[in-house]
């Protein structure tokens, strides 16, 4: 069995991490450690991205487009959001080997008000400028166009997790109830005694859950909560250009291509609202909403005959989908705790990276930079 921190040279090293969950969040964070050096991490997880579709795992849902949602005073979710698009526009690079996972697009987005949010100002591109009057959608007032990234989530996190493999990392499924089985029963409490995936008292702990941390004992977070979404799927490829609308209530209709083909359109947002069936209704306002906003939606042939109608759109469905968004009220939770392990051990540094919304995939890679931060300053600190 592994101690939490075994000599591997005479002044080296190897820590022995545990990181709960495998969103994006999870394996984003999990492979900046492992990547980093001298740490052998294994991520614990209920949910793993190959399984099939559920409602316990958001990630799979994402839209992913990368438009900042952060504000001009807030620092810390700029950093987190630039680092994180400076990296998938390294990955989508021709020639990358997760280049399949991305999609490079013009993004267009359109307010129901007169204020464009200052970060998006600042994304890289010729392309990047405010849009005359004339340009504007119907009902709306200011828009930008810029230079984007799509992400095409079932096949990235597919990348992330062969990344993480490779990079030496352990997967166990295993469903955590409280976090010191983490703390304290390690490895073992997931694949038995003797294993040697883990240690029984880790070198530290992420915490990556999502909207599971408002469940998990020791940490029972509520300040998490569910907002629902859905979202259809459509075969268009055709369309190579992102538009979204957002409206005076904060609502985005919008229109998101994969490199597959496929097109996420969307969207809703239902505070507190845990009902994972697609409603028909939901999906019938999407597809109005979306033509309206996007006619191209409807095939070219069609297009060129006659006017289109969201009947054109429903032989295009691939699928409905509906996720719970993990918001957590006052924002992400990013920062250390230190708790106790065994009887006459050190304590051990839990690190908190979740509660990210619907900005997951957009803040992922900053996040996990942040993370590994706060994890070696309290190494450091042993």
């Amino acid at each position: 069995m592994w101690s939490s921190r075994t000599r591997i040279h005479t002044d080296v090293y190897l820590f022995f991490f545990f990181v709960l969950g495998k969103g994006v969040i999870g394996l984003s964070t999990a492979i900046k450690i492992q990547e980093r050096g001298g740490y052998k991490v294994t991520i614990v997880a209920e949910t793993l991205p190959t399984d099939p579709k559920s409602i316990r795992y958001t990630s799979h849902y994402a839209g992913a487009q990368h438009v900042t949602g952060a504000t001009k005073d807030d620092a810390r979710q700029r950093r987190m959001d630039r680092e994180t698009y400076d990296m998938f526009w390294e990955l989508s690079a021709p020639g990358s080997e997760a280049e399949h996972c991305f999609l490079r697009v013009q993004q267009t987005e359109f307010y129901a008000g007169e204020r464009i949010p200052a970060p998006l100002e600042e994304y890289p591109g010729a392309c990047n400028q405010p849009l005359d009057k004339h340009e504007l959608l119907p009902g709306t007032k200011a828009g930008i166009t810029f230079n984007s990234v799509n992400t095409d989530t079932p096949t990235y996190l597919a990348y992330l997790h062969s990344r993480f493999v490779r990079a030496g990392g352990v997967v166990i499924r295993g469903a955590v109830q409280h976090i010191d089985q983490l703390l304290k029963g390690g490895a073992e409490a997931f694949v038995g005694r003797g294993a040697t995936h883990g240690t029984t008292v880790p070198g530290a702990v992420v915490v990556c859950a999502g909207l599971g941390a408002r469940f998990l004992g020791g940490v029972e977070d509520k300040a998490m909560h569910p907002v629902r979404g859905q979202t259809v799927l459509l075969r268009a490829p055709w369309i190579r250009f992102s538009r979204t609308i957002s409206d005076e209530k904060g609502l985005w209709t919008y229109v998101i291509p994969r490199r597959s083909g496929d097109v996420i359109v969307g969207g809703t947002k239902a505070y507190e609202d845990w009902d994972p069936s697609i409603r028909p209704e939901t999906t019938q306002d999407i597809l109005e909403r979306t033509l309206a906003m996007c006619p191209e939606l409807a095939p070219p042939e069609i297009r060129e005959r006659r006017a289109t109608t969201i009947e054109d759109l429903v032989p295009l469905i691939v699928e409905e989908n509906t996720g719970l968004r993990p918001n957590r009220d006052g924002g992400i939770r990013l920062e250390v705790e230190m708790f106790d392990g065994e009887p006459g051990e050190q304590k051990i540094p839990v690190v908190y990276n979740y509660g990210h919304g619907g900005f997951g995939f957009i803040g992922s890679w900053g996040s996990a930079n942040m993370a590994l931060e706060l994890l070696e300053d309290a190494l450091a600190k042993f």
